[in-house]
């Protein structure tokens, strides 16, 4: 051992190459320690009816929808979220939350998660109507289901589909499950027409005003037909009706269930609510140190350039230069 060791002082170069050569192999391995961590889990819930559809928002200077705008958000958030994070994904719509998957590595599922943010759309609701209030409830029993704590980040405009009234107001006293959650509004508050489409996503028109009003009789409390909408379309500027972010009532529903709310019109806002977020739970958890290796290695290869003697070195250059 002795004689290995005066070999590799008197031979430095080879020492440092050596040693970066062995310490690039072992990081292409991505060898991993266990180590006391903060695990971020996050449920992406989207609002995904029709009222997301309103073209208010605006991506790369052109005009956009909700759902658009929403869409390039979350594949914005999801590639700047570090390794190690966590992400399942639901999508609401009448008075349910749909889950798409459960929590999954963004690192090791960057691709699937992305395609399917992708491929979110409209058409993929099961209901016309939209209830938060409800929602509110089906959203803190899925969370429930996942198998692991996970802080709930819910995109949407506070569209209440029909309108609340005295009846249909569903009260959130003594709702639980929206400590650590954040509500993002979706959209502007200036108002714009909800366009209609068919199956094929061919504009049809405008919905209009009647739309969003209550059916008379018992069904406005029904259960089962909680205020179905009238399927006409709008045919003049004046009967349509205009959808805007509800940035007031979404502020009073946040803080009815315990949750934080900001306006979704900044990523960097987005990005840094989300961040503030407590972590989902304190767990042992393997943290990957190829990156540490690489890093040693790379200093190895610049330390192998510098002389035996660089401060010799250096002085010598500056006296030669007087």
């Amino acid at each position: 051992m002795r004689r290995f060791l005066e070999y590799l002082k008197h031979h430095r170069d080879f020492a440092l190459l050596g040693g970066a050569m062995l310490l690039l192999l072992a990081a292409l391995l991505r060898p991993a320690v266990q180590v006391q961590r903060d695990i971020y889990t996050y449920l992406l819930v989207v609002d995904i009816t029709q009222s997301m559809n309103t073209k208010d928002m605006t991506l790369e200077g052109k005009p956009a929808s909700r759902l658009d705008y929403t869409r390039r958000l979350l594949h914005d958030l999801v590639a700047g979220m570090p390794c190690g994070t966590r992400v399942s994904m639901a999508f609401f719509a009448g008075t349910n939350a749909a889950l798409q998957y459960g929590p999954i590595e963004v690192c090791a599922n960057f691709n699937a998660i992305q395609d399917n943010i992708a491929h979110m759309e409209w058409r993929m609701a099961w209901s016309g109507n939209t209830r938060l209030r409800q929602g509110a409830q089906s959203i803190a029993h899925l969370t429930r289901t996942l198998g692991e704590p996970s802080q709930v980040v819910f995109f949407t405009d506070g569209e209440e589909a029909p309108r609340l009234h005295a009846f249909n107001t569903l009260s959130l006293d003594g709702f639980q499950g929206g400590k650590g959650w954040l509500i993002v509004g979706i959209g502007d508050e200036k108002g714009a027409p909800i366009p209609k489409y068919d199956e094929n996503n061919k504009l049809l028109g405008y919905w209009s005003e009647e739309s969003f009003q209550m059916q008379p009789g018992v069904a406005q409390i029904s259960q089962e037909n909680i205020g179905a909408r009238d399927e006409g379309v709008a045919m003049l500027d004046s009967s349509r009706y205009y959808s805007k972010l509800d940035g007031e009532y979404l502020k009073k529903y946040s803080a009815e269930i315990g949750s934080d709310y900001i306006p979704g019109d900044s990523i960097m806002r987005v990005q840094h609510a989300i961040t503030a977020l407590n972590p989902a739970r304190h767990d042992i958890a393997p943290m990957e140190i190829n990156r540490i290796l690489a890093a040693i290695a790379g200093l190895l290869l610049i330390a192998a350039y510098f002389s035996h003697h660089p401060w010799r070195m250096l002085r010598r250059k500056l006296h030669r230069g007087r």
